[in-house]
């Protein structure tokens, strides 16, 4: 595993490209939260199997959601800016989004 060090301008305190949406990803998020302590209820008050699994759906749904946005808005910022300074860190940036998207279709 590679430091931060090793990671160009991964962790340099620069803004991160969902900054701008900082607080509707923070109000998504905590909102998710609570559909899984919703969950925990119903598991706890042993809801019938099938509503449990309709709720997780819809948190998982939830949270997919937010994974595309927040990769949108890192194609959108740090890819585009990485290809436009040009050099090692745009194909560094490029990879990296590839291998967020594998992750994100393998999960």
């Amino acid at each position: 595993m590679r430091s931060p060090a090793d990671t160009p301008n991964r962790y340099s305190g620069r803004m991160h490209g969902y900054s701008g949406d900082k607080q509707a990803y923070l109000t998504r998020l905590r909102r998710i939260e609570g559909q899984i302590r919703g969950l925990q209820r119903m598991v706890e008050e042993d809801s019938y199997c099938i509503d449990v699994l309709t709720q997780v759906s819809a948190a998982t749904r939830a949270l997919q959601a937010v994974a595309l946005g927040l990769l949108e808005d890192h194609i959108g910022h740090c890819v585009t800016d990485a290809i436009n300074a040009g050099g090692p860190e745009a194909e560094e940036k490029v990879k990296e989004a590839s291998a967020a998207i594998a992750r994100l279709v393998r999960s």
